[in-house]
């Protein structure tokens, strides 16, 4: 009866334990992603907030829900401007909008809310911290090619509808800095320069943001620009 007490007894312990881990775990576990938000898949997303672990599923939440989206434009204090739907059959668009402090050029591209706040993540994390590191200057204006196309892909009669004939992707060129430079994609990637360099890291970097990011190293078609697209989850997608 003493030993079989003893088992007993050691066995309790070994669940006491065991229970006080994991809530000691799950304690310590809740105020690790309190103080991390990022890292968190269910906080709020805040786009100011560094890439995290749970960075990706949350900008993928935004695909198809415009008022979530918003939501996480105007915590992020991104001014903005919801315009009404427009178009028809494949081609319309119920969530479009506009980024009213982005110096695009040309200026006010149409796009959806998860393309904008992707974009702007993108700026924030990846554009803007290269031309620092790279460049040491800063990003003027973004020239873009547009975002708003009603066809299929690669233009023909027949096959899937392209993301831009929703406004679902954006298209961009070049870059203006404010030391007087502009780097191109037509006429700097690829090259071993610090230009090159720079449009490599932050193709790089849109795989983070982007569902789909094709460059130049995709076809001749993207010779000059970079397709950015919101039609799968960032890293669910194609990157090259």
């Amino acid at each position: 009866m003493a030993r079989s007490g003893r088992q007993s007894s050691r066995r309790l312990f070994a669940v006491l334990a065991l229970f006080g881990g994991l809530v000691a775990s799950a304690y310590y576990g809740e105020q690790w992603f309190r103080e991390n938000p990022q890292h968190n898949p269910w906080a709020p997303l805040d786009l100011r907030e560094p890439p995290g672990l749970a960075t990706g599923m949350k900008l993928g939440r935004l695909q198809g829900d415009a008022d979530l989206c918003r939501s996480v434009l105007d915590r992020s204090e991104i001014a903005f401007s919801v315009l009404d739907p427009i178009g028809e059959g494949e081609c319309f668009r119920s969530d479009r909008l506009r980024l009213d402090e982005r110096p695009f050029a040309p200026r006010f591209p149409e796009m959806t809310c998860s393309v904008a706040a992707s974009f702007e993540f993108w700026m924030l994390h990846h554009v803007q911290p290269a031309a620092d590191r790279a460049l040491g200057t800063r990003v003027s204006r973004v020239e873009q090619l547009g975002t708003y196309n009603c066809r299929r892909i690669g233009g023909g009669s027949t096959g899937r509808f392209s993301e831009h004939a929703t406004g679902n992707a954006i298209d961009i060129s070049a870059f203006q800095f404010d030391d007087g430079r502009r780097i191109s994609l037509l006429e700097d990637w690829g090259e071993e320069t610090d230009e090159g360099r720079f449009l490599q890291t932050v193709r790089d970097g849109a795989c983070d943001a982007f569902g789909t990011v094709l460059s130049p190293e995709y076809d001749a078609a993207h010779a000059d620009h970079f397709h950015l697209d919101q039609a799968r989850s960032p890293g669910m997608g194609l990157c090259r």
